[in-house]
This record gives structure tokens, C-alpha cells and sequence, in this order.
């Protein structure tokens, strides 16, 4: 996702999880539907830091997201992820347990994947 318009969408649609390491807003896209792809939009606020601060941080979530989203969470949804504070030092393996709890917990993790 490129457009302010989308990451407006999703965020007006208050379904968010914030963990450590990001914080991960979600909406289902109903003109997709079930079929469509998983659309992804990354940000990072001044708050956080420089410029150098901020890309790296949305490098970081860029590469989980290709990670971890193509497997885990269901088709039809758009997803924000905010970089936080913690982001470019947290180990990369927490990033990935923080994004699987917080797929859970907006529900948008693959049915069968629930629970486990």
C-alpha cells in the first residue's frame, strides 16, 4: 500500500495489536475478498528516530512481512505495520513471534494455524 487514503482505511478500522517490537493494524479488504493478495503498508514516526532509523526499521518489517505473511495470515486483508522504539535492535526472532501473536490476536491468522 502506497496511498494515505489506504492507510487511513485500515487504521479507521481500529483493529490493531501492539507488541514490543511493532505495532500491527488490520483490515479486511472486501473488494479482494478471499482471493485477492495481502497488501502491506510500512511507517515509522520521526519519533523513533533519523531518517537512517526509520528505513532501517521499515527494511526490517519489510523482510518479515515477506517472511512471515505469505504463510501465515489469511488472503483478503490489509495490514499496516508500525515500527516502534525497540524495532532496528529487537532480535529478528522476536519480531517474528511478536507478528504471529499479533496476527492472533487481530484475527487474521490462517484458520488452521489458530491455537497451536
Amino acid at each position: 500500500m502506497k496511498k494515505r487514503a489506504e492507510f487511513l482505511r485500515v487504521a479507521g478500522v481500529r483493529r490493531k495489536w501492539a507488541t514490543p517490537g511493532m505495532v500491527l493494524q488490520a483490515a479486511r479488504n472486501d473488494t479482494l475478498a478471499d482471493a485477492g493478495p495481502l497488501r502491506v503498508g510500512f511507517t515509522a514516526t520521526k519519533k523513533v528516530g533519523n531518517a537512517v532509523i526509520r528505513n532501517r526499521i521499515k527494511r526490517r518489517l519489510r523482510a518479515l512481512a515477506d517472511q512471515i505473511l505469505p504463510l501465515h495470515a489469511e488472503r483478503g486483508w490489509d495490514f499496516v505495520l508500525i515500527g516502534r522504539q525497540s524495532t532496528p535492535d529487537r532480535a529478528f526472532d522476536d519480531l517474528e513471534k511478536d507478528l504471529m501473536k499479533a496476527l492472533e490476536k487481530v484475527g487474521a491468522l490462517k484458520k488452521s494455524e489458530n491455537h497451536e
